[in-house]
Formats: C-alpha cells, structure tokens, sequence
C-alpha cells in the first residue's frame, strides 16, 4: 500500500481539527482534503463518467453541505452531445472540458467565481478554498494548470505523480487545493484481476504498472473489439491473443528465436488506450 507524508499550511488552512502531520493512505488524504474545502471538483473522465465516479466521497461533499461541481474531462476524446444525452440528473453541475485543446476553460473559472462569492468563510482564512478529487490520471493537475494559467502544479502521464497535496492560487481570494489520485476506498486495497483491469482501462493504474497486460487487453477486447481492430486495421473475430500476435509481428516486437514479446505488445495496446489514441466514442 503506498502511504505519503503531507503537511497543511495554518496560513492558508487556517484552524482545522484533525489534521496531523502523519502518514495517510490516499483515500484518508482526500476525504481530508474535503473537509477544508469550501467547493470540491470531481474530475472524472468524460469516456467514462461512471467508473470514474467516487459516490462515497460525493455522499460526504454533500453531507458537509459542500458545493460539489462534476468536471468530465478529456472531453475532445468523445461525442460530448451524445454523452451529454445519457447522463443522470445528479450529474448537476457539470462541465465538459479538454485540458489539451482548452475547451470549457473559460466556463469553469466562471463557475468557481460564481460559486466562491457565495462561500461564507466562518474562520480565519481570507482565501475560499477549492478542493479538487478523482482517480489517478483523470487529468487534475492539467486543469490546475488550465485555471490557473500558469505551470504551477507538476504533471506527468504517470498514474499517482502528485504525492502530496499542492496549493495553487487561482486569482486573488481563491486559493485550489490538488490531491494525488485515489481510488476508491471499496477498491483502493483491492489486488483482483478484475479490479486491477478495471483501474487500468481507465487509467487508474499505468500501462507501465500493470501486472499481466495481457489479461487488461483481454478485457478491453471483450467490450471495444470493433474499435480496437479498426484503429489497427487487424480483424481477429474479438481474439485478444491473435490480436497480440499480429501486432507483435507488425511492430517487430520479437523475442530470441522469433518468438512474439507478448508483454511489450500489449503493453502498447494499453498505452493507446490510455492515452486516447484508441478512441472511444468516435
């Protein structure tokens, strides 16, 4: 289990209770991290808006009485009219936005001026402070970045980079709070296979992390076969196996003796996946 060390500065915090400076697992760090927030962003991934969902967090925001607003990124990857269409009525509000092609940028700053002049600060703190949550690699620390127009918080591709929480200031009285990437609780502890695929179809856990890609492959195949032969022109009649194989001997991913390296191959089928090349929806 990975556990990190954090601190909360009292400057920005001000005075909260049971915040100790100790190790947390992910999960107790955000619920934390909800605690001090005024308005909380869920980040979910808008091609897969359900699985990326933290209902017992949400449940908490909303019985602390927080503001909670969805943000469905990786927007550019879907049709957002046709998502839009599918959608439950406690999805509310909720905004579609691409940190690659700043779509909807403009629209969530708005929202969060709008909602933070509604924020009654009841202690010593002068900013109003906005919590942001979700899975590993749904894109958080690149919306940082998108509303605050500067590189202030660090990114990178890889699932659980942002170790501790990292305070940003969006403009002058609205201070944003990053957390690393958690799963959810009734998962986080989980090493089944079927969780562990699940985490890395929507990118929880890297393509690089993943124990038995092969497995991961399988099941992506079983649900997106159709668009995964399309995108590498290979029909397979919805063979996982087959499909490693021909993309195997395509990209000479060889091992001693010719044999197919089953691991780096699938492992790129992954990382298409992850990284959108592998487009859902489109």
């Amino acid at each position: 289990m990975v556990r990190v060390r954090y601190s909360f500065g009292s400057r920005h915090t001000g005075n909260i209770k049971n915040i100790k400076k100790q190790k947390k697992t992910y999960p107790d760090i955000m619920e934390e991290v909800v605690q001090i927030s005024d308005i909380v962003l869920e980040v979910l991934d808008a091609r897969f808006i359900e699985e990326t969902r933290n209902l017992a967090i949400e449940k908490d925001i909303k019985k602390l009485g927080k503001k909670i607003i969805y943000i469905l990124n990786k927007a550019d990857l879907i049709d957002v009219k046709a998502v839009e269409k599918g959608l439950s009525e406690d999805l509310r509000p909720r905004i579609f936005v691409s940190v690659l092609t700043k779509m909807g940028s403009k629209d969530l700053r708005d929202r969060i001026r709008i909602e933070a002049k509604r924020v009654k600060l009841k202690d010593v703190r002068e900013r109003v402070q906005v919590g942001i949550v979700g899975y590993p690699n749904v894109g958080k620390s690149s919306l940082i970045n998108l509303i605050s127009r500067r590189g202030a918080a660090k990114i990178s591709k890889q699932a659980g980079y942002t170790k501790g929480m990292q305070k940003i200031k969006m403009c002058e009285g609205i201070l944003i709070l990053d957390t690393p990437g958690v799963i959810s609780r009734d998962k986080y502890s989980s090493s089944e296979g079927k969780a562990s695929s699940s985490d890395a179809r929507v990118g929880a856990r890297t393509y690089s992390d993943v124990k038995n890609p092969e497995n991961v492959v399988q099941d992506l195949m079983s649900s997106d076969v159709k668009m995964i032969e399309k995108f590498y022109k290979i029909e397979t009649e919805g063979d996982s196996d087959e499909l490693i194989e021909q993309l195997g001997k395509v990209k000479g991913f060889l091992k001693k003796g010719g044999e197919i390296d089953v691991d780096r191959t699938a492992r790129l089928i992954l990382r298409d996946w992850q990284e959108g090349k592998i487009n859902r929806g489109k």
